[in-house]
């Protein structure tokens, strides 16, 4: 588990949910391959759309940007490994 090496970027989340994205992400890590961004995207996604509701979405690379739109307290930029990870749940407009 990699928890501990994560930094975290920018987030607004909970402390017990940062806990919980950086521990997904970790978890994915360990199941797919560092160059699999996709399928540990969706790993995350599902995880955080089982324990919080559906309508989260999660972006992971060695490199992106983006502008998004975020339910308050549901936003966390964080790297690890070699990754950056963007997790939010959108809002309903």
């Amino acid at each position: 588990m990699l928890e501990g090496k994560a930094v975290i970027k920018e987030t607004d989340m909970p402390l017990k949910m940062q806990i919980q994205a950086m521990a997904s992400a970790s978890h994915a890590l360990d199941l797919y391959d560092v160059s699999d961004c996709i399928s540990i995207a969706a790993h995350i996604k599902k995880e955080f759309d089982k324990m919080y509701g559906g309508g989260w979405q999660c972006v992971v690379g060695s490199s992106f940007g983006g502008f998004f739109t975020h339910s308050p307290g549901t936003f966390m930029y964080f790297a690890m490994e070699a990754l950056n990870f963007l997790i939010f749940k959108g809002t309903c407009s």
